[in-house]
């Protein structure tokens, strides 16, 4: 469903019609990009895809939706580069209505009785993807109808999805449960009904938008339980360093081939037990960066932490690319390519990036 190889992830952003997707993007077959698992992976940039599409000659206004979801993921970088561990929490305001810190059992076993619902998890849990109007959908049954606190069911989420972007997907859920946002996020059964194709009626959500706020706990999403999730990493096998040329630094959120290609280099991905700890991802996540990270020539995998790869470099120069993953890294850093490299920092809400975004337009 999703190639790994550079030059098939190229022709997908040549197949973008960004008309099509402005009018369409909200519905389960509309045609979104799918170029999310290569953004968050850092194979290929925002602006990258948003300079290809331009360049095709398209009115900047006619496809303004496109450039607004690709600056949506470069904020919640900026956010989470200036708040650093405070996205774990509630942001901005306390999520109010919370019955459970865990998450529905329903959820877990795909048992929402949403039929459109159900379908994305199991189809999450096969691919490792679901359509962005699915995942609100789900964020919303979990926290205001089930009333789970957001955290819990983010990080299940996140552990499924290819395209694991830890602020992406706890900002997210953030907006929908109103702990990031101004109000919470809703969808009754009317609205998934149309953006799914679904004809269900007499389910828990087949309210109105004036009534879904004050509905009781549905029977089916009151149990909740905890989990555990685990990262199955590659068994760490020793590598050799030549210690005469730099290392550049590859991780989960930086695969791009194309970063210092032009040099001779150590090439290792660095993947921390302790990263995967805090923020555990799938055998088929875990699969797809591996698999990634063989567009990148004599690429090393060395399992461990940075400073016991920083054993091992020696005096060796050091490169990495900018995250705030990759805070606690020592040796060169390069900037990220951003859409807007001008607009930076935190901003309460998108609406003020973007309307500093547009000035650069």
């Amino acid at each position: 469903m999703f190639p790994t190889k550079y030059n098939e992830i190229l022709s997908l952003i040549d197949k973008i019609d960004p008309l099509k997707y402005c009018s369409t993007r909200n519905y389960i077959d509309g045609a979104v990009t799918k170029l999310s698992p290569y953004i968050s992976r850092g194979v290929i940039s925002t602006k990258q895809v948003w300079m290809a599409v331009i360049a095709k000659g398209y009115d900047k206004n006619q496809i303004q939706l496109l450039l607004k979801e690709l600056c949506w993921r470069d904020y919640f970088q900026q956010v989470w580069m200036a708040k650093n561990n405070e996205i774990d929490t509630d942001l901005k305001s306390e999520q109010l209505k919370i019955s459970s810190y865990n998450i529905s059992s329903a959820i877990l076993n795909d048992n929402t009785q949403i039929n459109a619902i159900d379908d994305a998890i199991k189809i999450l849990k096969e691919t490792g993807y679901m359509h962005n109007h699915l995942r609100m959908y789900l964020a919303s049954i979990s926290c205001n109808i089930a009333q789970n606190h957001w955290y819990t069911p983010a990080k299940w989420m996140y552990y499924y999805l290819l395209d694991a972007d830890w602020s992406s997907n706890a900002l997210s859920w953030q907006w929908v449960a109103g702990s990031f946002s101004s109000k919470k996020y809703y969808a009754n059964q009317e609205n998934i009904n149309k953006y799914c194709y679904t004809n269900q009626t007499k389910t828990f959500l087949d309210v109105s938008y004036n009534d879904i706020e004050n509905i009781e706990i549905p029977s089916i999403l009151e149990p909740n339980e905890a989990f555990i999730l685990e990262t199955k990493l590659p068994i760490n096998t020793p590598i050799v360093i030549d210690k005469n040329i730099p290392t550049t630094i590859y991780n989960f959120y930086n695969l791009d081939c194309n970063w210092l290609s032009n040099i001779e280099a150590n090439r290792v991905l660095l993947l921390e037990p302790s990263f995967f700890k805090k923020y555990p991802v799938c055998e088929q996540t875990i699969e797809f960066v591996l698999n990634l990270a063989k567009n990148m020539v004599d690429i090393k995998i060395f399992v461990g932490e940075f400073f016991e790869l920083q054993n091992l470099l020696d005096q060796t120069t050091v490169y990495y690319k900018e995250h705030p993953t990759t805070k606690h890294y020592i040796g060169v850093e390069h900037k990220r390519e951003w859409l807007f490299e001008k607009v930076n920092g935190y901003y309460p809400s998108f609406t003020g990036y973007w309307k500093q975004c547009e000035k650069y337009l």
